[in-house]
């Protein structure tokens, strides 16, 4: 399985950096190898009846192994093409239930969205077609090599088919997000008509499952039941992070670095910030800009500083001292808004940055915790 997945912190295992795409194996990934291993060995040992019972969870773990190797081939096929399309992949993951593929940015058309998201399954689908050919024209004389063709390119028409379901998170919920966002103009649109197709896809994949494991008037096998629940989980939970998303992506157009920003007034690094913040009150302003003495913006007066300063001790602390330092990334055009400013904002975290005009001028003091009100509630 594969998403396109927001920025996060991750621990695991590098595996490597194949076409300039970081690869990590999370420490999920042992569990499900170890599950797959005991799993599979039952099978080997009815399929390959010669082998001891250490040579059957061998070829168990080989499968395992290179069922995954298949699934970093799916994703790397989603992420060699959005490079292509100049798009940046952070990372991919493996992890419990498959592969996260980490662009950071959507593609600018639907064709191209419809296009990175086919890509995964139809390597998987292909490596299928390969395999099936192999174990019929070239490895059909038994033994461990034809039965892991045999369980590989079956494992690969199941990763390929159940990402084309046309629900989000799968592949194909991204590819029927592409085709309502070429009709409707609207990518936002898109994404809630795919989002609630993944609703709906693990509802039905739980009621199948029960359906199926109670014909006769029993479960058959406890397994029947819990990796479907495990998948469905899986699927409702990106679809309702999918529609999140797209609740955030629809407020986007009223960020207005104009409409946000605090009046900001200049003073000194020496100023006490008790006179700053009184001179701040009676101009009514929202934000505090020390300057040099050539009149150039130094740094920003850091509103969580101010509010942890004791009053008492406000006369003999100077501005300077609770400001910080203005970087290049933080100075801002106050004519940004939408997507190009929650971008700039993303390229370099802060709590305030400081609007200018294209001359120059000081217009004012963007807070970040105002443009998170505009989001908050979603």
């Amino acid at each position: 399985m594969s998403e396109q997945s927001p920025r996060r912190e991750f621990s695991g295992l590098r595996m490597g950096k194949p076409f300039g795409i970081p690869v990590y194996v999370s420490w999920t990934w042992f569990i499900v190898a170890a599950f797959i291993t005991w799993a599979f060995e039952r099978q080997v040992s009815r399929m390959l009846p010669e082998l001891d019972s250490t040579a059957a969870y061998a070829v168990a773990f080989a499968f395992a192994v290179l069922l995954y190797v298949s699934v970093l081939l799916h994703e790397l096929a989603h992420s060699v093409l959005a490079k292509y399309y100049g798009l940046p992949v952070r990372r991919i993951t493996l992890y419990l239930l498959g592969g996260v593929s980490e662009i950071e940015k959507e593609p600018p058309t639907p064709a191209k969205e419809f296009l990175v998201a086919a890509a995964g399954p139809a390597l998987s689908l292909g490596l299928a077609g390969l395999g099936l050919a192999a174990d019929t024209y070239v490895i059909n004389g038994g033994g461990i090599p034809e039965v892991l063709i045999w369980q590989l390119w079956v494992a690969n028409l199941i990763v390929g088919v159940f990402n084309l379901l046309p629900g989000l998170p799968l592949d194909g919920g991204r590819m029927l997000r592409a085709g309502v966002w070429k009709l409707t103009k609207n990518p936002s649109s898109g994404t809630i008509v795919a989002a609630w197709g993944g609703r709906v896809l693990a509802v039905l994949l739980v009621v199948f499952s029960i359906a199926t494991a109670l014909q006769g008037g029993q479960v058959s096998d406890t397994m029947d039941l819990v990796w479907p629940f495990v998948l469905a989980s899986f699927i409702w939970l990106g679809a309702s992070q999918s529609l999140r998303v797209a609740k955030i992506r629809a407020r986007i157009p009223q960020v207005n670095a104009r409409a946000l920003a605090r009046r900001a007034i200049p003073v000194t690094a020496e100023t006490p910030l008790s006179e700053a913040l009184r001179q701040a009150a009676e101009r009514n302003a929202g934000a505090l800009v020390v300057i040099g003495h050539d009149g150039e913006p130094l740094a920003i007066v850091n509103e969580a500083a101010v509010q942890a300063t004791p009053e008492h001790r406000r006369p003999w602390v100077s501005a300077g001292s609770v400001a910080k330092s203005l970087e290049p990334t933080m100075v801002l055009a106050a004519d940004l808004n939408g997507e190009p400013l929650i971008d700039a904002m993303r390229e370099a975290p802060g709590s305030e940055y400081l609007l200018v005009e294209r001359g120059g001028e000081i217009y004012g003091v963007l807070a970040t915790a105002d443009v998170n009100r505009v989001f908050a509630g979603v």
